[in-house]
């Protein structure tokens, strides 16, 4: 069968079974099995050969039960990065890039010498692994409960051959047995209200780690800790930046004033939802 025959068919199946975006993860399944760019496969239109065909169909069977393509193949993107993703640690998502270009316009304006970066609730260790590659003279820290998240996260800076990160295994800061100052502390933690969480998409609620989703009954219970702690870890100048859940940024906001910290911004995504706060602490 020829492959853009077998990429219309994929695409007809996944629509049925009610998959979002159903023609690009066509394509995704084809150019993945086949091992061959999506636009080499456009312009030659190759062969599928039928123990390939067999693989297709294969990803086809486990992507209808709503079970992620990312953990299906193994990997996703992230802001120019192949990230390996495996179960049980959460996969990056697109609007989390937008995080990652707001550290970096912060750190260009920092003025020292040994500028020290913490991604809490690293994950695969993206948000880190972006940033150090951006910036291969700064030492970026990634800290994880998960065990396999951390494992996860050092393979991905292996891979792509980031050496300035280090990723420990721990609650948030409790890592740090020394006290480190960070001049930027960030995170994307978890923040799906404990009972919305079983109205996800299946892909979400029914695959993914509940630790990485559960914030608690409002969703913010993360934002509280880190903000409680972080002051310890923060230079006098230092910035903390959040990912955060639609609606939740003017409440997290509400919670930094009271902890002593100003608002610095608030930044919206491509859809128009405020997704980034940027906090500091406030001078004396």
């Amino acid at each position: 069968m020829r492959s853009l025959i077998k990429i219309n068919k994929v695409k007809n199946i996944l629509e049925n079974h009610g998959i979002q975006d159903a023609s690009r993860e066509a394509e995704l399944i084809v150019s993945f099995s086949l091992k061959k760019d999506r636009i080499i496969i456009y312009r030659d239109d190759p062969d599928i050969l039928p123990g390939t065909e067999k693989d297709i169909d294969n990803i086809v069977s486990r992507r209808i039960k709503r079970e992620p393509l990312q953990y299906i193949i193994g990997f996703t993107d992230f802001y120019g990065l192949k990230i390996k993703v495996i179960h049980g640690v959460l996969i990056p998502r697109p609007e989390t890039e937008l995080l990652v270009e707001e550290s970096i316009k912060i750190i260009k304006n920092i003025r020292n010498n040994e500028i020290k970066v913490l991604d809490l609730c690293t994950g695969t260790g993206c948000i880190a692994i972006a940033i150090a590659k951006y910036f291969p003279d700064i030492i970026v820290y990634g800290t994880d409960i998960s065990n396999n998240a951390i494992e996860c996260a050092r393979e991905n800076a292996e891979i792509n051959q980031i050496s300035n990160t280090i990723f420990i295994a721990g609650n948030l800061f409790e890592p740090f047995k020394e006290t480190i100052l960070f001049d930027i502390i960030i995170s994307n933690p978890p923040y799906i209200k404990t009972s919305e969480i079983d109205n996800l998409q299946p892909e979400i609620s029914k695959w993914e780690p509940r630790e990485a989703l559960n914030g608690g009954k409002d969703g913010l219970d993360y934002y509280r800790k880190i903000l409680k702690l972080a002051k310890n870890y923060l230079k006098p100048n230092g910035f903390i930046l959040f990912e955060t859940g639609e609606g939740q940024a003017e409440q997290i906001a509400k919670i930094a004033e009271e902890k002593n910290y100003s608002i610095y911004s608030i930044k919206k995504d491509y859809s128009g939802i405020e997704r980034i706060l940027i906090i500091k602490l406030k001078k004396n």
